[in-house]
């Protein structure tokens, strides 16, 4: 019911949506995105229970549903192909997703670049079918590869249990990226929020390994300290989608040592030494808690000599990727990321 209201709500005229929505949010300089504002909204009368008190299974359950509801029709223009790659300490579910050409032929290969992506869900929540259309149009507007990796969950595998997977599967992606039609030279890492710490633990990890490094990293609205508050957790940790009591819970699953969140593996932006890291794009939302960590993670990055893009969505709230079937600016985001994606896997 939720989805059905918020998209006929979106569809209506510009100056009656307004009308529904109520006076312009407007907090820190910034004014929230008017789909954004009638999603938050018509979420507002919903009666649901606190996810922290519901069994974990019922939570993860509720997600997937949601999910059905707001990613959108399956997109074409790709195609899927099921995996298993290996894991840190076993086998992992992975899918690949293939574009197609612009003649409509299905691109068979000969060095194309890969994207390695870690959904989000901050380390407890979501899988390869929440993140399924986001990963598509990545794919499709971008011309690259796409696999994404179903890493060990919390808090059945507690840290460092996704980041050694995450390690794992960008490795395994070099080693076989001429199977998958890709150039082992041109393999990127990516993910959203809890998948954008993940890439960038990979990026950190393997900076000095001696092993193979990422082309990108591609972090979108990424959670990268899991130990300090920053000035956009009290900004926007109530009335946003994601609260600041949703991030202290998800901690807790995710690290049952409280001291490990201090442990760079865990919170990459307290790494002592960022220089030699591969490129990043980094992508924050506005209205996002966690948004002055990642565009303080860039500023690190750009002060250590690393070549660093930061794009700030001064609108939207962190979660747009998963809100694709919802009006157009969270599918906008996705679309212009992925042309940043293009531009730094091109061939030569």
């Amino acid at each position: 019911m939720r989805f059905r209201l918020a998209n006929g709500l979106v569809a209506l005229p510009l100056a009656v949506q307004r009308r529904i929505a109520g006076p312009p949010v407007v907090r820190d300089g910034q004014q929230l995105d008017l789909e954004t504002q009638l999603w938050l909204k018509v979420g507002a009368l919903a009666d649901a229970p606190d996810r922290r008190t519901m069994p974990l299974s019922a939570v993860r359950a509720r997600v997937t549903e949601e999910d059905g509801t707001t990613r959108g029709p399956t997109l074409g223009g790709v195609r899927a192909q099921e995996l298993t790659i290996d894991g840190a300490a076993g086998p992992l579910q992975a899918r690949l997703y293939v574009p197609d050409l612009p003649d409509g032929r299905l691109a068979n290969g000969g060095g194309d670049g890969l994207l390695v992506f870690y959904h989000g869900g901050g380390f407890v929540l979501c899988d390869l079918d929440t993140h399924d259309n986001p990963c598509r149009l990545l794919a499709r507007q971008s011309g690259v590869r796409v696999l994404s990796v179903a890493y060990r969950l919390a808090p059945e595998d507690p840290f460092p249990a996704a980041l050694d997977d995450a390690v794992a599967a960008f490795r395994f992606a070099v080693e076989h990226a001429v199977q998958f039609g890709a150039d082992p030279s041109r393999v990127a890492v990516g993910g959203d929020s809890a998948g954008g710490n993940l890439a960038a633990g990979v990026a950190q990890a393997t900076a000095g390994d001696g092993g193979p490094a990422p082309a990108l990293q591609l972090l979108v609205y990424p959670w990268l300290d899991l130990a300090d508050r920053h000035p956009s957790r009290q900004l926007f940790g109530e009335g946003f989608d994601l609260g600041d009591e949703d991030l202290d819970w998800l901690t807790g699953l995710y690290v049952p040592d409280s001291a490990d969140v201090r442990d760079p593996r865990c919170s990459p932006l307290l790494a002592g030494e960022v220089s030699g890291l591969a490129p990043a794009y980094v992508i924050t939302a506005g209205f996002d808690p966690l948004r002055d960590e990642g565009e303080e993670y860039a500023q690190r990055l750009a002060d250590a000599g690393v070549a660093v893009t930061l794009r700030r969505h001064p609108g939207l709230i962190h979660g747009f990727m998963n809100l694709m079937g919802i009006g157009h600016t969270g599918r906008e985001a996705i679309v212009e990321m992925a042309g940043a994606v293009r531009l730094s896997l091109a061939r030569g």
